[in-house]
């Protein structure tokens, strides 16, 4: 028997080179945000990683830091964040969405609340940076029933995590690797790709890779090597110089060079 789609593979339109980029919800106001994201589907995004901002983020540089800073002083919150995917929605955004948000503030919604408002809003895909697989049963089980995927993280640990994570995977896997020193590359470490290849092995959903890509140069690199590329921080850096660009122009000329500056990214 054929498994059943998920509301998120269905709304995938291929499982190879996939880009998924990250923006912070409310970046810097609610309305901003949804632009963006229809200039990203418009350069070829697959998936879109709808970042809550976080008055901690332990995981964030200081670029995300600074974006997430001017969507709280906008007032977003992890609700607002949620309820900003129908407006997504209306505006034309058809791939899928996935709230990607630390466990603190999913702790102080609740478990059945929080899922509850994913599913209201039509929300596909949940990622939590800080939430250990040994700890995410729950959360597991309650999306899995709401047809929403719960989007692991994978790093370069021992095999055995590796396989066991792999092998849960829904959605797309994210593959947190490193490139060494961060800037443009054209070759990638033997054991960065080997590491790559074993998570390949055991995986049953698309893998995409997310480590600083700041460069066509490393997105040709994934395209070789995984099945997808998460872009974060430059394409928030990329929304701060089109806000500059807008200081000096119109927001029509800050969105025509955010525009640009992706697609110039990602051109295969």
């Amino acid at each position: 028997m054929m498994k059943q789609q998920t509301l998120f593979q269905g709304k995938l339109t291929k499982q190879k080179d996939l880009f998924i980029p990250f923006i912070v919800a409310g970046d810097p106001h609610p309305d901003k945000t949804i632009q963006y994201a229809l200039r990203l589907q418009e350069a070829g995004a697959d998936v879109l990683e709808l970042g809550v901002p976080y008055s901690d983020p332990l995981a964030d540089g200081p670029v995300i830091q600074k974006a997430a800073r001017r969507a709280l002083d906008a007032g977003m919150s992890l609700r607002k964040a949620v309820e900003m995917v129908p407006e997504l929605r209306k505006a034309g955004l058809n791939i899928p969405v996935v709230i990607f948000t630390y466990y603190n503030p999913v702790l102080q919604y609740g478990h059945e609340a929080f899922i509850d408002a994913l599913e209201e809003n039509g929300v596909e895909g949940l990622l939590i940076p800080d939430l250990p697989l040994e700890e995410s049963e729950d959360l597991n089980e309650r999306t899995k029933e709401k047809d929403i995927e719960l989007i692991s993280l994978v790093a370069p640990t021992s095999e055995e995590r590796i396989k066991r994570i792999a092998e849960q995977a829904r959605g797309f896997l994210y593959c947190v690797s490193s490139l060494g020193v961060t800037g443009e590359r054209k070759e990638m470490a033997p054991e960065t790709l080997s590491f790559i290849e074993k998570v390949k092995e055991h995986s049953s959903v698309p893998v995409a890779v997310g480590f600083g890509i700041s460069s066509n140069d490393q997105v040709q690199l994934m395209r070789k090597h995984a099945d997808g590329f998460i872009i974060g921080s430059k394409i928030v850096k990329l929304i701060e110089s089109s806000l500059e660009v807008e200081k000096s122009g119109d927001e029509q000329e800050g969105l025509r060079h955010f525009s640009d500056e992706v697609n110039e990214l990602v051109q295969a």
